[in-house]
């Protein structure tokens, strides 16, 4: 169930962009010279529904746990500022970016907050599931860290290499995919630690 809460933006974003692109490939239907109304566009709507969305989800963690998050404050400031531009601009190419900025700037802080704040924020999210030697926490960190900044070059690769079609089934599939590959593989490498967390319990 959070699985989906989470991908909910993405959901609703792929969703949209289906029912009314009818299999077109551009992602954008209209021409520079003669434009449709953004309304018209399916990039464009899914765009705004995502954007939508991710606001759904910030007021629902908002209502039900009275704090959101700084990793949804991210997603919905990007999401935001890269939708935004998105429309106004009306050019694909900035949400197309998106995911890449936000797996980045995941990256990015799961990187630097060990070394200035002495804090592990994958630790700090997981620690109240799981118990870990130190060191263990500090690999995972890293390997997150490194998974997000790989999953942006692979978003990259396929702006460049896939149709506005394919793009979006890349969003969708591949970059799930990918995302759930990799917590299977952490599971089976922590799975000695939580048997011996059981034992001792």
């Amino acid at each position: 169930m959070k699985v989906l809460f989470d991908l909910f933006p993405v959901i609703v974003f792929f969703g949209v962009y289906k029912f009314l692109g009818h299999g077109n490939d551009n992602c954008l239907v209209g021409t520079t010279a003669h434009q449709l109304p953004w309304t018209q566009e399916p990039i464009l709507m899914a765009t705004a529904a995502a954007i939508a969305a991710t606001l759904v989800q910030v007021g629902w963690v908002k209502f039900r746990h009275g704090k959101v998050d700084t990793m949804l404050w991210m997603s919905f400031a990007i999401i935001t500022l890269f939708g935004g531009a998105t429309l106004y601009f009306r050019s694909p190419v900035f949400i197309q970016w998106k995911p890449t900025i936000l797996y980045w700037t995941f990256a990015v802080v799961l990187g630097i907050a060990p070394l200035f704040t002495q804090r592990n924020p994958i630790r700090t999210m997981l620690e109240s599931q799981l118990h870990l030697p130190s060191h263990v926490w500090r690999n995972l960190n890293t390997a997150y860290a490194l998974f997000f900044l790989c999953l942006g070059f692979a978003n990259l690769a396929a702006m460049h290499w896939l149709s506005c079609n394919g793009w979006v089934d890349f969003k969708v599939y591949g970059l799930t995919a990918l995302l759930f590959a990799f917590v299977i593989v952490q599971s089976v490498m922590l799975a000695k630690y939580l048997e011996t967390d059981k034992e001792h319990n």
